[in-house]
């Protein structure tokens, strides 16, 4: 009798690759510190009454909060990765004195053309770029462990990208609105309904086109990246939020600086802390000790009130109430000073803006 033919074992199941989220320092800390500021701040303007949602009003606590604590400190955090790190100090010694003398010499220049209106106009593009390419950076960060195709990551940079650049479009295609950047008219705006409408168009399709790809991608792979799209779904919901769908100061300010500064600020922390050695724990500094929080933060705040009370005193003269110490300083008016003055006053915001685009480098 024959003997019976036994049917093939079945293939083992493919084997799935852990999914390892690529956090760049922890879930805990990236989802606290640099992923839910946007929602939160989208929390915060849903809770807000509908005066100061739409209107042009900000209460003096929340521009001390939001603009002083959050907006100016955040600049100054890049100190302590620059002029306070030994090791950076060295590597970029050049830069960090050619950078300010750069910023300050430009900054005359063109308050000098303009009265002022060109330096406040070329600064807030400067800003623009600045917050743009600061979530291009965080996109880079946790897409760095994906085996995505080239098309892939294509769409992925367009999308960071146009989630940022959709509203700015937008804004200047509209009339004036609630809120400016900087001063009033710091941005060219000319009201073009049918311009808003084409860009809205293709931005839904660029929307719609990342999803039908992250679906995709999710039932090859079984695996979905979290930080990415919830980087994404956080620029995209909070720009479109604090410029398209709502038209007050005190909202886009609120989701402007909350999702922009405290990111960053959390990432200059974490990645400033030195790492251990195989001969021991990494030699530390002055703010990287037991109360090396309480430091980094107290000289921020510090810098931040003092750069405010010097603007306040110096050239704008709008809260008394809060840099009362500052109203003894004489009050300049003459042109010729101001235009020596304020760029001095903003060169640690042009200086930021600058150094951030090579302190971020790989091997920096």
């Amino acid at each position: 009798m024959p003997p019976a033919i036994l049917p093939a074992p079945a293939p083992p199941p493919p084997r799935r690759v852990p999914d390892r989220q690529p956090w760049i320092r922890s879930a805990g800390f990236d989802g606290f510190w640099i992923l839910a500021p946007p929602f939160l701040a989208l929390l915060a303007v849903a809770a807000l009454p509908p005066a100061l949602r739409t209107g042009s009003q900000m209460p003096l606590w929340t521009w001390l909060s939001l603009v002083v604590f959050i907006d100016v400190a955040h600049v100054y955090s890049t100190l302590f990765r620059t002029y306070f790190d030994r090791t950076r100090r060295r590597r970029f010694r050049t830069l960090l004195w050619a950078v300010p003398l750069a910023c300050y010499a430009a900054g005359v220049a063109l308050h000098a053309v303009g009265g002022g209106f060109w330096f406040w106009r070329v600064l807030a593009y400067a800003a623009v770029f600045h917050f743009i390419r600061q979530q291009y950076g965080f996109l880079r960060l946790y897409s760095r462990q994906e085996a995505a195709n080239r098309f892939s990551r294509h769409l992925d940079t367009v999308l960071i990208y146009a989630a940022t650049l959709y509203p700015l479009l937008w804004w200047h295609l509209s009339a004036p609105r609630h809120f400016n950047w900087f001063i009033e008219g710091d941005f060219v705006q000319r009201d073009w309904p049918a311009g808003r409408l084409g860009l809205t168009v293709l931005y839904a399709a660029l929307l719609l086109g990342y999803l039908v790809k992250e679906t995709q991608q999710v039932r090859r792979t079984g695996q979905f990246n979290w930080p990415r799209n919830l980087l994404l779904l956080g620029t995209a919901a909070s720009w479109y939020v604090g410029i398209v769908l709502l038209n007050g100061d005190l909202a886009f300010t609120l989701l402007n600086v909350v999702a922009h500064g405290i990111p960053y600020l959390a990432l200059i922390w974490t990645t400033s802390q030195p790492a251990p050695t195989a001969a021991g724990p990494a030699a530390r500094t002055w703010w990287q000790g037991r109360y090396g929080v309480l430091a980094f933060v107290g000289v921020l705040l510090g810098l931040a009130l003092l750069e405010e009370g010097l603007w306040d005193g110096l050239v704008w003269r709008e809260h008394a109430a809060v840099f009362g110490w500052f109203q003894h300083l004489p009050a300049v008016s003459d042109s010729a000073l101001l235009t020596l003055l304020v760029p001095l006053l903003a060169l640690p915001q042009a200086t930021h803006y600058v150094l951030d685009g090579f302190i971020w480098r790989r091997g920096a």
